[in-house]
């Protein structure tokens, strides 16, 4: 996985996290479905990557 790419993978789905408990702190249920989204981009984004690495090998 190119490190560029893992790295904002990491970087979505803790900014996804940091969303979620966010939203649910405060009751914001929109909030809180907006870092979900984010979370789910970053995993699909890491998911491709390492298929990417796999087919490569």
């Amino acid at each position: 996985m190119a490190a560029d790419e893992k790295a904002q993978a990491n970087t979505e789905q803790a900014k996804g996290k940091i969303k979620e408990v966010a939203g649910r702190a405060v009751g914001n249920e929109r909030l809180t479905a907006e870092g979900r989204s984010d979370q789910a981009k970053g995993d699909a984004r890491q998911a491709k990557e390492k298929v990417k690495d796999a087919l490569t090998d």
